[in-house]
């Protein structure tokens, strides 16, 4: 539980992974916050351009994990993971210099070059982020050692986006800034690498390979070609049934996750009515609630690592989506765009935000076990590729997402409508779910 491993924010083979991680997500919000605010409050005036934008720019972020993601996870398997750590935190310095130069010029093409870069980024340090744990933790330590990631990286996402939100100022005459984000982007970025700089060696497991991943491939020889490479991890990784059904679930949770972020901007100025405040207020509520769900499962599942719950919050997850699509249905929105005082002050106000908490405490409900599942399943020489295995997948489904979001918007489909998506897409996620906790228990897994 997770009472049970707050022993771990005082020892060093947690504490710099975990400050490192924090800050990585917290300046990846507060770019993309501020970036999004930017252009859909002060550059764009069009509601499909800005639904548009918000598509591509998630499509872009994820790109990266769909094609770097088996190099990434053979580097932090062959490599000592805290020294790629390094490495990948002094590139967010060198991203975060071309980031902040597009905020400060409100360049559409720089912002989004960076934002890709971002997404390299985070995909390097991805499989790194989950490898680590096993290694550095006990068996018993690993499912509360990543609901405390989780958890700590959805506050860092909450904190970005709530100053994300703030350091994108209006002046009296309309016109919108993002000077002080830009200015903290790069602060952000210099701390990540000093907290990068303590977290300690991990070097390749020398644990036998077992089964799981392809036992020809010599540790230190790296495939370069990075299509190929995806596909023979992905091959490799996708046979192993509990591996298989554990990956699709996830990719499933993310794929409708991304649809969401894509769309929360759009759906708050277009549908509620709401300016930057509120939109802002939509994904830190996203962010407290996956917290929250973090917490509660590691409490329910007391440090098992089990799916068990995972067909259950997922149906949860999508009846708050329809609630949530209900309740834009009925919503008026105001001639001009509101802040969070009048916004709440409205009869559905707090049922929306209830309605949004719950769907992202199910969430969290529903993927945390899962990554300890995959981490603590797999030996510990192949943690990193079975974890750069599900970011393809993951990825894949992601951006399958976002270019089907992206089609439906030009096609006339609005915005309240993608709830519907999304409410599906946690059907498939409860059936996959119900599916591994089955495979567990025949596999004889907890």
């Amino acid at each position: 539980m997770i009472q049970n491993v707050t022993h771990l924010l005082k020892t060093r083979r947690f504490v710099p992974l975990f400050v490192t991680q924090f800050l990585g997500a917290f300046n990846d919000n507060l770019f993309r916050t501020a970036m999004v605010l930017l252009v859909i409050y002060g550059i764009y005036r069009s509601a499909a351009q800005e639904a548009a934008f918000s598509a591509l720019a998630g499509g872009l972020f994820i790109l990266p994990f769909f094609l770097l993601s088996a190099l990434s996870g053979q580097l932090a398997d062959a490599y000592d993971k805290a020294r790629i750590a390094r490495a990948v935190k002094t590139a967010e310095i060198l991203i975060m210099i071309f980031g902040a130069a597009g905020l400060y010029y409100q360049n559409i093409p720089s912002l989004l070059v960076a934002l890709t870069a971002m997404g390299i980024h985070s995909t390097f340090f991805g499989p790194i982020k989950y490898a680590i744990l096993p290694q550095h933790l006990e068996r018993d330590e690993v499912l509360g050692g990543t609901g405390l990631v989780e958890a700590g990286t959805y506050i860092a996402i909450l904190g970005g986006t709530i100053l994300g939100g703030l350091l994108v100022v209006q002046d009296a005459d309309g016109t919108y800034h993002a000077e002080y984000a830009a200015l903290c982007v790069l602060l952000v970025a210099l701390a990540g690498r000093v907290a990068g700089q303590f977290i300690p060696a991990a070097p390749p497991s020398t644990e036998d390979s077992g089964t799981v991943n392809d036992p020809d491939l010599p540790k230190a020889e790296l495939d370069w070609h990075v299509v190929r490479a995806s596909i023979n991890l992905v091959k490799a990784t996708m046979h192993v049934p509990r591996l298989f059904v554990a990956i699709m679930a996830i990719s499933f949770f993310w794929a409708i996750g991304a649809v969401l972020a894509a769309q929360f901007p759009p759906l708050v100025k277009n549908v509620f009515g709401g300016d930057q405040s509120v939109a802002t207020l939509f994904l830190a509520i996203f962010s407290i609630g996956v917290a929250v769900g973090s917490v509660i499962i590691n409490r329910l599942l007391k440090g098992e690592v089990s799916a068990r719950f995972a067909p259950m919050s997922a149906l949860l997850m999508g009846a708050c989506v329809i609630a949530l699509y209900v309740l834009s249905l009925g919503w008026t929105p105001y001639p001009e765009l509101v802040g969070m005082k009048v916004f709440l002050e409205e009869p559905a106000g707090w049922p929306v935000v209830l309605a949004l908490f719950g769907v992202a405490t199910f969430g969290g409900m529903f993927v945390v076990p899962l990554y300890a599942f995959l981490t603590t399943t797999v030996p510990k020489s192949e943690t990193a590729r079975t974890v750069a295995a599900n970011n393809i997948v993951n990825a894949g489904a992601m951006v399958g997402a976002t270019v089907l979001l992206f089609v439906m918007v030009q096609a006339g489909v609005s915005v309240e409508q993608t709830l519907l998506l999304v409410a599906a897409g946690t059907l498939v996620s409860a059936w996959l779910g119900k599916k591994l906790h089955r495979a567990c228990l025949e596999a004889g897994c907890p």
